[in-house]
């Protein structure tokens, strides 16, 4: 069996930066490619740019690539953790060159909004570089039954099966 690579593709334009009185500034974003379970999803860094209060939440809400509704993500920010890293469930139909709306709102914690932070991840990748059904299963790598005879992953039907057509990259 081949093997099993974590793979994050890296996206352009790693930093954001916030205004003055901003909390936070984007540290690093991209979309991570788990080859091993066939998974991709977002990922965005947070760096602390000054002091913060108790009973902060950020707020993620992520374009989903599949269409439909965001996908909101809300965590706790612990005030001495210097970044609060923000990471979506496993998201589909991730296509190269495209850019993906991602907003983080800061929340105190009677839910007044403490900052907004707009940005974009753009793969430099399409899904298509998953296989279509994780590699192993279980808490003990066990290679997939599955994909018996098939070390590359690759079914007839794909992991982008039911894909919107792929957007325009402007």
């Amino acid at each position: 069996m081949a093997v099993a690579l974590v793979a994050a593709v890296v996206v352009a334009g790693c930093r954001d930066t916030g205004r003055d009185g901003a909390l936070f500034e984007i540290a690093g974003k991209l979309f991570v490619f788990n080859y091993r379970v066939a998974t991709a999803t977002y990922l965005v860094n947070l760096k602390q740019v000054s002091p913060l209060p108790e009973g902060l939440t950020a707020v993620a809400s992520f374009e989903d690539p599949a269409g439909g509704d965001a996908i909101v993500v809300r965590q706790k920010v612990w005030p001495r953790l210097d970044k609060t890293t923000l990471e979506s469930p496993p998201v589909r139909c991730i296509y190269k060159d495209v850019p993906y709306h991602v907003t983080i709102s800061i929340e105190a914690a009677d839910g007044a909004v403490r900052q907004t932070i707009e940005t974009t991840l753009t793969s430099n990748a399409d899904q298509s570089v998953l296989p279509d059904r994780p590699l192993v299963v279980g808490p003990a790598y066990a290679p997939n039954p599955e994909l018996a005879g098939k070390p590359s992953g690759k079914l007839g039907t794909t992991n982008e099966a039911g894909c919107p057509p792929r957007p325009s990259a402007g």
